[in-house]
């Protein structure tokens, strides 16, 4: 069943949540291919930060907005649509268009996201020599990802200190996402991030660890 990872004044901040009936996702073994985690999170909160860590922890990882910025850049066939709908492959001037248009903003992520979800589906296929492979997904829930993955790390932060770190424009940008309480409600693992690396790390530690031995928030 699971378990609450419950910590002492100023350590690390995190949780894996309520008990209750959920079987594991968890089915390979470690000798079959690595386990695969997604680290996902509201604009601001550090994802990248943690997949950092997850890298850190020996976790071999890819971000996909990496993969979006290489979309971006150097496939052929996504410039030119993005030059025939929007005159510029500029990801900045195209995002203002589209975050204020939902018709448009429908467009661009149907052009994105199957690209994206194919290209981390083929790291996973390929990567090897690690026990964990970490994928940093923002949109994981929204696009229904999370069911590719054998675990979930949810990082969140207050909103003041996410628009410190990303901006005025957090709160517009966030509307159409999932609330972060429903997103704790199913993820394996929580992380409250409004402290400092150390902390994270620490709780990055403690989740590899829990994931190496096999146990998560679905764990025995």
């Amino acid at each position: 069943r699971r378990s609450a990872l419950r910590s002492p004044r100023r350590s690390p901040r995190w949780r894996s949540w309520r008990p209750g009936p959920r079987p594991s996702r968890w089915r390979p073994t470690l000798a079959t291919r690595p386990r695969r985690v997604a680290v996902t999170g509201g604009i601001g909160a550090g994802k990248s930060e943690a997949l950092a860590a997850f890298r850190r922890q020996g976790a071999a990882v890819l971000s996909a907005d990496e993969i979006v910025h290489r979309l971006y850049a150097c496939d052929r066939e996504v410039r030119e649509a993005l030059l025939a709908r929007y005159g510029t492959t500029d990801r900045s001037r195209i995002g203002a268009i589209v975050f204020s248009d939902p018709d448009e903003l429908a467009w661009l992520e149907g052009l994105i996201h199957p690209r994206v979800r194919r290209e981390y589906l083929a790291w996973l296929e390929a990567v090897a020599d690690t026990d964990l492979a970490v994928v940093e997904v923002p949109l994981l829930y929204e696009t229904g990802a999370e069911r590719l993955f054998d675990a979930v790390v949810l990082v969140t932060a207050p909103e003041e200190v996410r628009r410190q770190r990303a901006g005025a424009w957090v709160e517009e940008r966030s509307r159409r996402l999932i609330p972060d309480e429903e997103k704790a409600r199913r993820a394996d693992f929580v992380y409250l991030n409004e402290g400092t690396l150390e902390e994270l790390d620490a709780f990055v530690a403690e989740v590899a660890r829990r994931l190496r031995a096999g146990t998560s928030r679905r764990g025995r």
